[in-house]
């Protein structure tokens, strides 16, 4: 991550370098533990730099369609999507990442059949089931309108509710749980 930065943000590495070289201390209760993974969860930085860090990785894939946002990656076409993978994993190790399979899907037509035994390994999702929630980015194009459609109906609920709140407490809201980040997100 530092080099990343060295190499494609010059001007922020002086911060960088103060800020992440050493192992932080994370205190929980009478414990105290060092941690030497890089930035932690909720460090405002944190996706700038994974970001930026494995952009490279990213542009050098071979699919059709190559999407990242943070630590979700999109890849297409099932053959080039497994020598993708198995390459994102052997290129993280050395940049000291590692994929979660836990974590991983294909989202594929129920027909489809995979023959990779990795891409079996992820959990399958058909695309019809594809829709967009809090954990996950990607979602099918087909899914879109839907999500935009549970979006709006959220944000109804939330404008009835909010109206139960002092003006200063529902704007809060609004502007940091139900609008911005919501749009942003899809």
């Amino acid at each position: 991550m530092l080099n990343a930065v060295y190499d494609r943000l010059p001007d922020l590495y002086p911060y960088c370098i103060s800020a992440y070289s050493q192992p932080s201390v994370l205190f929980y209760g009478s414990f105290i533990l060092m941690s030497n993974e890089g930035p932690q969860q909720g460090d405002p930085l944190a996706p700038l730099l994974f970001s930026n860090t494995v952009q490279p990785l990213l542009l050098s894939r071979q699919t059709g369609l190559v999407l990242g946002f943070l630590d979700d990656f999109s890849l297409d076409h099932q053959n080039q999507v497994a020598r993708d993978v198995q390459q994102i994993i052997e290129v993280g190790v050395r940049m000291g990442l590692s994929l979660n399979v836990s974590k991983c899907e294909v989202i594929a037509d129920p027909a489809t059949t995979i023959t990779d035994p990795l891409l079996q390994s992820f959990e399958r999702i058909a695309t019809q089931d594809a829709i967009l929630v809090h954990r996950y980015f990607w979602v099918q194009i087909l899914s879109l309108d839907n999500a935009w459609a549970e979006r709006c109906a959220d944000f109804s609920r939330a404008v009835n509710r909010l109206s139960l709140l002092s003006s200063q407490e529902a704007l809060c809201l609004l502007r940091a749980s139900f609008s911005v980040l919501r749009v942003q997100h899809l």
